[in-house]
């Protein structure tokens, strides 16, 4: 395609035809799809040859960060939620060598709260994972002593209630917006593969290059491993129905503005809510249960976190707004009769994303990258 074709396709994400697309294509494809564009083409009721050009145009303008296939990392490897506590004069070096430097980190998040609060002087969180048999609190503590970080605060998922995006579907949900019936609990017990199952598995989810935005984006890496199209296939289709699968998904930029200034959210609010021992399971199925939420867990924060132990993230473009959507939320569970004991909200500030590693080889790499190093920040 063209520099000159693409400089004449609205890359926008509020486009009106690319919104169309991006409600579908955020995360409403679910699971392994053999063909994911022409899913998005029906589901979105745009013609395939303007999907894959818009997607084409969007990722290459940046709008769309990255294209890919999403894995249930939870069910692959043991994973937590991080809160660090850095000294401020290292927060911004920090954050870089978690982003830049550790593959096992993921989403990287300055927060900040709106008052002194229990936990409020840990500034910098994010989500670790390590391949099975690793030790989550291990790698954390390397992390600490390279970066010199006083502390840290692992929060494993105990059970998970919403697991999605799509920012363009929902900026114009109403607050209260919820599905007919609670939700039902994931677990995060870990899976065995075999190793085909691996091989099929670290082959689809490195995220697609621009040229791989076509009808069919995953026979030519089933020829560059060498496995016939339809075992690789019907291995795919296995690895979903085992849940190490999540969904086909267009990551927007939605923290940075676009080149003509225009951002998709604003405000990235992490939601805290302490419920009575043995409630955390109700609990977390009536928050996801709330169209608005991005992520929901039942997470143990501990004494330095005020005992919490359900948290959710949503995005908004609007402060109060977003304020507006927790209320609705905290109604619905005083109505049906769970007591919140403390609450509070962690707003988001500097934030970078890319998928977590899962490899052993190359988390043994790591290691033996800095096993001599001292503290380095």
């Amino acid at each position: 395609m063209s520099a000159e074709t693409v400089s004449e396709i609205p890359v926008e994400a509020d486009d009106p035809i690319n919104t169309q697309i991006l409600e579908v294509s955020e995360d409403l494809v679910s699971g392994f799809q053999r063909f994911p564009f022409q899913h998005i083409a029906e589901k979105s009721g745009v013609a395939l040859d303007v999907v894959l050009t818009r997607i084409h145009a969007m990722q290459e303008a940046g709008v769309i960060r990255r294209t890919r296939q999403t894995l249930l990392a939870t069910k692959l490897a043991h994973g937590a939620l991080c809160a660090w506590k850095v000294d401020t004069d290292k927060l911004d070096a920090t954050f870089d060598f978690m982003f830049k430097e550790d593959p096992f980190s993921g989403h990287v998040v300055t927060r900040s709260t709106d008052r002194e609060i229990s936990g409020s002087d840990y500034k910098l969180w994010t989500t670790l994972k390590v391949p099975q048999g690793e030790s989550l609190e291990e790698h954390a503590e390397v992390l600490r002593k390279l970066t010199g970080a006083h502390e840290f605060v692992l929060m494993p998922a105990h059970g998970i209630f919403a697991l999605g995006v799509g920012h363009m579907r929902r900026k114009s949900m109403e607050p209260g917006a919820r599905y007919d019936a609670p939700v039902v609990m994931n677990t995060t017990t870990t899976i065995e593969l075999t190793p085909d199952e691996w091989e099929v598995l670290l082959a689809i989810k490195t995220e697609l290059t621009l040229d791989e935005i076509n009808e069919d984006p995953w026979g030519p890496r089933a020829d560059a491993i060498g496995m016939e199209r339809e075992k690789f296939f019907e291995i795919a289709e296995n690895l979903d129905r085992k849940k190490a699968i999540g969904r086909f998904s267009t990551f927007l930029e939605h923290v940075k503005p676009s080149d003509t200034g225009k951002r998709v959210t604003k405000f990235n609010a992490l939601f805290h809510w302490k419920v009575p021992e043995g409630m955390q399971q109700q609990a977390g199925s009536e928050v996801g249960r709330h169209q608005i939420m991005t992520h929901a867990y039942w997470r143990e924060g501990g004494p330095r976190f005020g005992g919490v132990n359900i948290m959710g993230v949503i995005h908004g473009t609007d402060k109060a707004r977003v304020l507006e959507h927790k209320a609705a939320i905290d109604a619905h569970l005083e109505e049906v009769g769970i007591p919140v004991e403390y609450t509070n909200v962690f707003w988001g500030g500097r934030s970078e994303i890319k998928p977590s590693e899962i490899s052993p080889k190359v988390y043994a790499e790591f290691h033996e990258k800095w096993k001599d190093s001292g503290q380095i920040l």
